[in-house]
């Protein structure tokens, strides 16, 4: 009777409600016919769950879809109500479902049967792009990530937005994003994006103006905006049209028609000259640079007393179709002084050491900059304040700088002292060594358990490491665990190997000289303990350190060299003793290919046989940058009609060579490939036995075969490279350096010997013009060789090279990727150099000079690869009109 009256009472009660869960027909078929009933929310009733299924999926689980709603078999709840409401909802808020009911199959008393009946959104199948570059398609795939998601208005919309303002970061602001949605028949439920991408045109900044400064002229702040250029076309126009009119121009086209007040010619000049600028002007504008320049903008007027400047408004409009200007409005404010500087909290150390280590005293300018620096951290220096603390274990110290007085133009500084407990090292692990041996990282590093914390011995750790080859320099990061009840610290250097070993593959065909090729291999992370261990070959055996060098080079039959070395940079493994062999082997022929009965006759030769022993060890005074070596060297010199290229008067002999070498070197660079910081210092000598003062019969008279029999001299090189960074960031370094060396004899009776002289010119390498026995020297802008002494233009003369050159080198290099698989920078240079046969006519201000650009990369595999052009101002000995323009190319580091 109960169930009779519950169904007529349902079925008369069709009212409005507050809100409703419209139950329209299912397409699932229950076992009795039931007809569909509106529920009114105004009077529920309670139901058991007897059932509850899902229908209309077809990638979504039942089961999930389900359990998502919150509903259960079994539990009790008012039909209609919240939980019914509520599961609606939740099914909704997953952006899943496209469409979703919620249906009363069947009623049995208490019980009630629930049916969702839903559609699924569908998914993105694949995404297309057009009106974009394959590169360009590639990064933008990496930045949405949308394939297999469902499609959803919030993230198309998103998609479109980060495409567009990947665009927008590389200056194309008027960036048009059109996006096509297309089913996907292969797949169920699927649709394809297409995204269609209009770039236009780059836009470009045509004016920059400052408002309300007076103490820093417009063009100073420009230059701060280092990535918010004028176009330089557009700056020209400008300057141009001031320059005839003394006007403002409208746009850049009334430079041009202004024709009765510039001729033809003048007019063209301007616009060749706008052309060459613009190839070097990057003037796009992007927002996220022009938010960090405006940063640097104030940072710079901080650092010249301006406290207070700030920037009072900016904008941006447009000036033509693809131009902008940009506005600023600035306020310095007054320049402030310091006044009086004070320190409170501190214990350990008087004020006048603080003040010392500060550097900034009363009624300097105002420099917030400066002040971080000089108490935090100077890279360059490394003598701020808080090493004073740290570097004696005081891990925790800080210090706080407060402004206790603003009066006038002077401000009073407080310095507060945090101090702190002193910190013992607790551990030192390594982490990420995977080739290389732990001993090898650990006996790099400078700070050691048991001992008070140093930051000085933790950043030269930094620079052992990255020394070392092994490791990406820019990853070299120690994670510091501090704990400040138990004042100690635990140190984990995470360190990222990269392949270190080199390859290096050159060749061509050299005419019928045969072909030319140079095949080289250094293994940089040598083990000859692990030689009997297979499982560390890679391909050779590797971990412990040790460097293996094997090197064949050749010319045809006309030249070859074989070498081989091998260096233990810890002998004994106690201390860093480089020991380290070598031996080489070299030829070079004279081969008549004219000769018609028997082409290619080897009619001369030239042949040196060599090895050396060497021994370098670190050495801690004047400091521990500081390295000292020595190597014995013996060489055996061989030739057959060669005697005459170096200006002997016997053509056919030998020579013999017995040299003590000692190199005395100072090296401090912070890192191998790109420095940045410090300096590379070094002087070589090398001496043989005084040969004639053992021996009175021999002196100048005497025949060359017995002068020349031992090779009597004495060789002096130095050379001394500086890095400075500038413009404020480490991506452009000043490299300065200068090389300078001198041959000379024990005295008159055997003078200058004719072998161990210097020839310079060219890149420095001596791959298609060989000089065996003799110093190479690049000067680029030259071709190779051609700065030496000793013959004329048409290669006749005496001793073929100089006794005493000078060299000097200015480079400003650019980086451009720091990546560890592909260093590349960019360089600028201007150098000088000359050679001298004798010291009579030596002149150091007389100089061959040159100037260029070029590239480097570098590359594991390959080592340092490099490319210059080079223009030379100067003529060669024997020529009357200047070098010019010259390529030059280069492989692995050039020292000189």
């Amino acid at each position: 009777m109960k169930k009779i009256t519950l169904v007529i009472f349902l079925l008369l009660v069709v009212g409005v409600a507050q809100a409703q869960v419209r139950l329209g027909q299912s397409r699932y078929t229950p076992s009795r016919p039931v007809d569909i009933l509106e529920l009114n929310y105004s009077k529920p009733q309670k139901f058991r769950i007897a059932e509850i299924k899902a229908v209309g999926l077809t990638t979504l689980d039942e089961t999930a879809i389900i359990s998502l709603a919150g509903l259960r078999v079994d539990d009790v709840i008012s039909v209609p109500g919240e939980a019914t409401s509520n599961a609606l909802k939740k099914l909704w808020g997953q952006g899943i479902i496209g469409d979703v009911k919620l249906l009363v199959t069947k009623i049995e008393g208490d019980d009630i049967f629930l049916l969702l009946e839903l559609s699924e959104r569908p998914r993105f199948s694949r995404v297309e792009f057009t009106g974009v570059t394959k590169t360009q398609e590639s990064e933008l795939k990496d930045k949405i990530k949308i394939r297999g998601r469902v499609v959803r208005d919030d993230v198309l919309s998103t998609s479109q937005r980060n495409i567009r303002q990947y665009f927008v970061d590389k200056g194309f602001l008027n960036t048009d994003v059109k996006v096509i949605q297309e089913r996907d028949t292969t797949l169920p439920n699927s649709v394809k994006l297409k995204f269609d991408v209009d770039t236009k045109s780059k836009v470009k900044i045509n004016q920059v103006n400052v408002y309300g400064n007076e103490e820093v002229s417009d063009k100073k702040i420009k230059g701060k905006l280092k990535n918010t250029k004028e176009h330089a076309r557009m700056h020209l126009v400008r300057d141009f049209w001031s320059r005839i009119t003394n006007t403002t121009p409208a746009s850049a086209k009334d430079a041009i028609v202004y024709r009765n007040i510039v001729s033809d010619e003048e007019v063209k000049s301007y616009f060749n000259k706008t052309m060459k600028l613009n190839f070097f002007n990057s003037s796009k504008y992007v927002a996220k640079e022009f938010k960090e320049d405006k940063d640097k903008l104030i940072a710079f007027y901080n650092s010249r007393g301006y406290r207070d400047a700030t920037i009072l408004a900016d904008s941006t409009y447009r000036f033509s179709e693809n131009t902008i200007n940009v506005d600023i409005s600035l306020e310095e404010g007054a320049k402030y002084y310091y006044r009086n500087i004070n320190f409170v909290g501190n214990y350990l150390h008087t004020d006048q050491e603080l003040l010392s280590r500060l550097g900034i005293e009363k009624g300097d300018v105002y420099n917030k900059e400066k002040l971080d620096k000089r108490l935090n951290y100077d890279p360059q220096k490394g003598d701020d304040v808080s090493s004073l603390y740290q570097d004696n274990g005081y891990l925790f110290f800080q210090i706080d700088p407060v402004e206790v007085m603003v009066e006038a133009d002077s401000i009073d500084i407080e310095m507060r002292v945090f101090e702190g407990p002193q910190v013992t090292v607790n551990s030192v692990t390594i982490q990420g060594n995977e080739r290389t041996s732990d001993h090898v990282v650990m006996r790099e590093i400078r700070i050691l358990p048991g001992q008070k914390f140093n930051r000085s011995a933790l950043v030269r750790t930094i620079r052992e490491l990255s020394q070392l080859g092994y490791f990406d320099p820019e990853n070299i990061e120690p994670d510091m665990r501090p704990n400040f009840e138990d004042a100690t610290v635990d140190i984990i250097f995470k360190l990222e190997e990269r392949p270190n070993d080199q390859i290096e593959l050159s060749g061509g065909w050299g005419g019928f000289f045969g072909f030319v090729g140079t095949v080289g291999l250094v293994f940089n992370n040598f083990s000859l303990r692990n030689i009997g261990n297979f499982e560390k070959w890679r391909p050779l055996p590797v971990g412990d350190g040790q460097r293996l060098s094997l090197r064949v080079q050749a010319n045809g039959r006309q030249f070859q060299n074989y070498s081989i070395s091998l260096t233990e940079p810890w002998f004994g493994g106690k201390k860093p003793n480089a020991l380290s062999f070598s031996f080489n082997h070299s030829v070079q022929r004279q081969v008549d290919f004219f000769n018609q009965q028997n082409p290619g006759q080897e009619v001369g030769f030239f042949k040196i046989t060599g090895a050396t022993l060497g021994l370098s060890k670190r050495v801690t005074w004047p400091d521990d940058y500081f390295m000292f070596s020595t190597a014995l060297q013996f060489q055996i010199y061989d030739f057959l009609n060669f005697g005459n290229f170096f200006g002997l008067s016997y053509n056919t002999g030998k020579a013999n060579s017995l040299a003590l070498n000692t190199t005395i070197a100072r090296n401090n660079i912070d890192n191998p490939i790109y420095p940045r910081f410090g300096s590379n210092i070094s002087l070589v000598t090398s001496v043989t036995p005084p040969y004639s003062s053992l021996n009175p019969n021999i002196d100048r008279e005497s025949p060359d075969e017995e002068r020349f029999r031992w090779l009597e001299y004495h060789k002096w090189m130095f050379d001394a490279t500086f890095y400075t960074p500038v413009f404020g960031s480490n991506k452009f370094v000043i490299s300065g350096r200068t090389h300078m060396g001198f041959l000379g004899s024990y005295g008159d009776r055997i003078g200058i010997i004719p072998l161990e002289r210097f020839v310079m010119g060219g890149d420095g390498m001596n791959f298609n013009n060989f000089a065996l026995g003799q110093e190479i020297i690049g000067l680029r802008g030259y071709e190779n060789q051609t700065i030496t002494p000793g013959r004329d233009n048409r290669g006749q003369g005496g001793a073929f090279g100089g006794i005493v050159y000078n060299k000097h080198v200015m480079e400003l290099r650019f980086l451009v990727s720091p990546n560890p698989s592909a260093t590349i920078f960019l360089l600028g240079f201007a150098e000088a150099g000359n050679n001298w046969g004798d010291y009579a006519d030596f002149n150091p201000f007389n100089l061959k000079k040159s100037a260029g650009f070029g590239a480097r990369i570098f590359m594991p595999a390959f080592g340092l690869l490099g490319l210059d052009w080079g223009y030379g101002f100067d003529p060669i000995p024997g020529a009357i009109t200047p070098s010019g323009p010259q390529f030059h190319f280069t492989i692995g580091q050039q020292f000189r």
